[in-house]
C-alpha cells in the first residue's frame, strides 16, 4: 500500500533505526511490500526515484528498497568497506523533493545485508549505485543528505538546478 512519504523536519527521519529481527514476519512483509509500492508511486509521479528507506515512511526499521541495479529489499545493511576514491554529485531525497545537496561520496563500498528470506547477502557497489546505498543507509541512522552538504552554498532548489544544467547543455 502506498504511505505518505515523511518530509524534512518529521522526527521519525532523524531517528537511528532498529534492527529486523523476525525476517518472515507478517509485519517486515507489509513494510517492504509498502515501500515498494510507495517508491513505485513516486517515480511515477515525480519522474525520479530508485530508492527508499523505511523512516521516510515512518518507519523505525533497517530496510531499504531499491530499484536500481539492485531490486528488492536490503534488511540491516551495513557498510563494510569503502574507497579512498571520492566522488562529488547533486544529490536529492524523497524527503526534500525540491531541494539539491552537493555531497561527496565514497566511489566504491561493500554492503553487507539480509535478503527479504533473511539469507545473507554482500554486494560490491560503484559508482551511482554505491552513492544510493550511502544515501539510503544514512537514512537508517537519522542522517540526511542535506547534513552532508559540501556547505551552505551548495544548497539549492530543484528549479534552480534545472536552470543550471540546461545552462550547461546550451554552453557544450
Amino acid at each position: 500500500m502506498v504511505q505518505t512519504i515523511r518530509l524534512l523536519g518529521d522526527p521519525v527521519l532523524r531517528k537511528r533505526c532498529s534492527p529486523v529481527k523476525d525476517f518472515g514476519s507478517e509485519a517486515t512483509r507489509l513494510l517492504i511490500r509498502d515501500l515498494g509500492d510507495t517508491l513505485a508511486d513516486f517515480r511515477s509521479r515525480m519522474g525520479f526515484g530508485r530508492g527508499i528507506a523505511a523512516p521516510q515512511i515512518g518507519s523505525a526499521s533497517q530496510i531499504i528498497v531499491l530499484d536500481f541495479e539492485i531490486h528488492g529489499a536490503l534488511i540491516n545493511p551495513k557498510i563494510t568497506g569503502r574507497s579512498k576514491r571520492r566522488f562529488r554529485l547533486w544529490d536529492d531525497c524523497f524527503s526534500f523533493p525540491d531541494i539539491m545537496v552537493m555531497v561527496e561520496r565514497s566511489y566504491a563500498i561493500t554492503v553487507s545485508y539480509r535478503d527479504d528470506r533473511g539469507r545473507r547477502r554482500t554486494h560490491k557497489a560503484e559508482g551511482a549505485l554505491s552513492e544510493l546505498l550511502q544515501h539510503e543507509i544514512d537514512h537508517l541512522n537519522g542522517v540526511l543528505a542535506i547534513d552532508r552538504a559540501l556547505d551552505s552554498k551548495h544548497i539549492i532548489l530543484r528549479s534552480e538546478y534545472e536552470k543550471l544544467t540546461r545552462r550547461e547543455t546550451m554552453v557544450m
